[in-house]
């Protein structure tokens, strides 16, 4: 039983003939008379006794009518509720970011968002690259923030920026006197670092690798957080990414550039074969107008 057959035949019994009801759904009469035919051999009993020049309802068609009609209404309910959501910017939106992005672009990219579409439900998560991706895929959330690489054929990726990796060291260490640094010169400096579920982690150490360097990796945590006091009290460096390192009001500890100037990418992506909703796609336009305006503060405070 198919929607348009309820159409037909609710305008059929409604007009009483099937000419005229065919002219109202733009149909031909054999094509209006074939589906109603198929209706009723599904309901295995005729809905409409066909007299000269008009039909009557059976009782069965009698049945049929106040069910369809419901139905009918009911859909056309769901229509226009969903449009009056689309409209007024009601629903809900979700978002996943790995630990080493959220807590320094969500806050801005929400805060944007929120002031267009204040009646809007956004749902945050702060996964690890792997666990986002997966929640992506499975659809569990809209759009999900990342760094490269990214391999995955189902996933629409589009770069946002890239960020340099800069040193970071304890206030009153005696390379804190210099402006920029060499990897050379943290040789026999302990290296704290994320833990390896951590794709920083990832681009850290082939930053090293291809520096033929090897970091003396003393201690590992689960966030920047806490890599940062680690790094205040002295316990050893690290190399921190420069949302980070921007964001680090602390005196305690003092960042400087690295020759080779390391870096990562940042992304977001989508699942390529998900429809998107009215909200979703005002997500990814405020995300790209976000980083855009990031990039641009970067630009500026390196000229």
């Amino acid at each position: 039983m198919e929607m348009h057959q309820l159409r037909y035949f609710v305008k059929a019994a409604e007009l009483g003939n099937f000419t005229r009801a065919a002219e109202h759904c733009l149909v031909s009469q054999p094509s209006l008379s074939q589906q109603i035919a198929k209706l009723e051999h599904e309901l295995g009993q005729p809905v409409f006794e066909r007299l000269a020049r008009k039909v009557v309802l059976t009782d069965a068609g009698r049945i049929l009518l106040d069910h369809a009609q419901t139905i009918l209404s009911l859909v056309e309910e769901v229509k226009s509720r969903i449009a009056d959501q689309q409209q007024s910017g009601r629903g809900r939106v979700s978002v996943a970011a790995i630990p080493t992005v959220a807590p320094y672009l969500l806050p801005k990219i929400l805060k944007h968002y929120a002031s267009r579409f204040p009646h809007a439900l956004v749902e945050i998560h702060e996964e690890v690259t792997e666990v986002a991706v997966r929640m992506c895929l499975d659809s569990e959330v809209d759009v999900i923030l990342l760094a490269l690489p990214l391999e995955e054929p189902q996933l629409h990726v589009e770069t946002l920026f890239r960020e340099e990796l800069w040193a970071a060291l304890p206030r009153g260490h005696t390379l804190a006197a210099r402006e920029q640094l060499a990897l050379e010169d943290l040789a026999e400096e302990p290296f704290i670092l994320l833990n390896e579920a951590h794709c920083l982690t990832d681009d850290v150490l082939a930053f090293c690798r291809q520096q033929s360097f090897r970091p003396k990796v003393t201690c590992r945590g689960s966030q920047l957080s806490t890599i940062q006091q680690l790094i205040a009290l002295g316990h050893g460096v690290s190399l921190l990414p420069r949302l980070a390192v921007d964001a680090d009001q602390s005196k305690q500890r003092v960042y400087r550039r690295l020759v080779g100037r390391p870096a990562r990418t940042l992304v977001m992506a989508w699942n390529a074969h998900r429809y998107q909703s009215r909200l979703t796609q005002e997500l990814i336009a405020t995300i790209r107008e976000c980083a855009a305006e990031q990039q641009a503060a970067i630009a500026s405070s390196a000229s």
